[in-house]
């Protein structure tokens, strides 16, 4: 694998070494959580160089665009609908990153994350690298859901790639021999992927696909 292509839009300045690693996505719609999921994954099992960033971006959208404007390499996960087989990975680089979330929006944040990247490249504060890996989603409409076992199963070569990149952008990503605080992990303990899933109530308690009481076939007079 080589490492992403530079872009056209570069930074200005000497600016610091800074390499920001983002996931995005909603953790409560089932694999709409693969991003999240991976950045929390990635940080409970290494340690990086002092200017390298992990976020939870989440939906965030637009309040993301610090992050992206100072970073000097940007690598993100995120769940996209590739229309391929569920679990199947892709990376786009490059100027193709902006250009690919905008013509496969899946979901709210997607649009609002391509708005972030396009109003970085405006003020000519892009990234010099940016890679996407995408994963292609199993099931969205599982509210309370976690992720589809194949989608799971993916998320594990999908932080091999990431993180073969990152050292190659000189991250220095190392195993983690500490334990997280509260205060360094990237997002709250009550979402950690092993606590949502054990606390999960059954379907029929959760509800989590409806209720005909509130979405009748037909409504009658």
């Amino acid at each position: 694998m080589t490492s992403a292509p530079e872009s056209s839009i570069h930074r200005e300045g000497d600016n610091p070494e800074t390499i920001c690693v983002l996931g995005i996505g909603n953790v409560l719609w089932a694999d709409e959580g693969f991003g999240v999921r991976c950045i929390q994954t990635l940080q409970s099992r290494y340690e990086f160089a002092p200017h390298v960033r992990l976020i939870d971006g989440g939906t965030q959208g637009l309040y993301l665009i610090q992050h992206v404007q100072e970073a000097t390499r940007l690598l993100i996960f995120d769940a996209i609908d590739y229309g391929l087989e569920p679990g199947t990975l892709k990376t786009v680089e490059g100027d193709n990153v902006p250009r690919f979330m905008g013509a496969k929006k899946m979901s709210l944040h997607q649009t609002g994350f391509q708005e972030v990247l396009m109003l970085a490249q405006l003020t000519e504060k892009f990234p010099r690298q940016v890679m996407l890996i995408g994963c292609q989603p199993e099931e969205l409409d599982d509210y309370g859901g976690s992720l589809r076992p194949r989608v799971k199963q993916a998320m594990e070569d999908a932080l091999a790639l990431g993180v073969h990149a990152l050292r190659n952008w000189g991250a220095q990503p190392v195993a983690r021999t500490r334990p997280l605080t509260e205060l360094e992990a990237v997002t709250f303990a009550q979402l950690d992927l092993a606590t949502y899933e054990g606390q999960r109530p059954d379907e029929d308690l959760a509800c989590r696909m409806g209720d005909d009481r509130f979405f009748p076939s037909a409504v009658t007079t």
